[in-house]
């Protein structure tokens, strides 16, 4: 062996002797999934009756797409916070309703999407069904779109009731004409919810509460909700029909960031 090829051999030993050795940390430096804390718990193996349609799990939202960090489209909460929407359940059911869940627990990472699509003004792609009397450079300075959430800290849900039998409601369609989520019942994409006056996520004042232009059946429904979880110590935030958060929250400075999946809730 020439002296060489004898030098060549040695730099290629003392190069996979370099890569073998950066190679480990970078495995080992890999980050694991956040995980939940032990008393978050799937809705499901509290109460399996609620109807779960978990809208940031599909592209049927103001956004247009599956939302970061939905991995599954899976309901969780705090432990207290499920416990107390059963309760709400077991009532419901007696007067022949079922309560409907649209968002559990949402991830900062989830938060963040909002965030960098609202700061896109050219993305307007579901305006004419969720927002089309807001004109998106409006979203932050009125309050629909915010850089933290309370159901980031796991006991604020987005929820309906549902007449039994629940009828199962149609999948949406990319790209489908849309309706003003404002509209009759009738118009607007179809929802096997009671008739709230407005559809989930509504950026519209209409979608107040208490908005005194909803009357009749429509905010007979509203109060409905309203009373069945509040006396259970539920809060509606005043904007929003569809919003509630358990009182005292469990974890109420903290904004967690684990995905919506079975295998955050999966013990070390």
């Amino acid at each position: 062996m020439t002296r060489l090829s004898t030098a060549v051999r040695g730099l290629v030993t003392t190069l996979a002797t370099l890569l073998a050795v950066t190679a480990v940390p970078t495995t080992a430096q890999a980050k694991p999934e956040p995980k939940a804390p032990k008393d978050f718990v799937a809705l499901r193996s509290v109460d399996p009756t609620i109807v779960q349609e978990m809208r940031y799990f599909t592209p049927h939202n103001f956004v247009g797409e599956r939302i970061d960090g939905y991995r599954q489209p899976l309901c969780i909460l705090t432990r207290t916070a499920a416990e107390a929407l059963h309760k709400a359940q077991k009532r419901l059911l007696r007067l022949g309703y079922t309560l409907k869940v649209y968002d559990c627990y949402r991830p900062q990472r989830a938060v963040d999407h909002f965030v960098r699509w609202a700061e896109d003004l050219d993305d307007e792609a579901m305006k004419d069904e969720f927002y089309p009397n807001v004109d998106k450079t409006r979203l932050f300075a009125d309050g629909y779109i915010a850089e933290k959430s309370g159901h980031s800290r796991g006991s604020t849900m987005d929820l309906t009731i549902v007449r039994l039998p629940a009828k199962p409601t149609r999948p949406y369609v990319p790209g489908e004409p849309l309706v003003p989520c404002f509209a009759a019942q009738a118009e607007r994409f179809p929802d096997n919810s009671v008739d709230m006056g407005t559809g989930f996520d509504c950026f519209d004042t209409l979608s107040h509460t208490l908005d005194p232009r909803i009357q009749g059946e429509q905010r007979a429904n509203r109060l409905l909700l309203k009373s069945t979880l509040e006396a259970l110590g539920f809060v509606n935030l005043a904007e929003e029909w569809w919003h509630y958060t358990f009182k005292p929250e469990s974890y109420p400075d903290t904004y967690f960031d684990f995905p919506v999946s079975r295998k955050s809730l999966t013990r070390h």
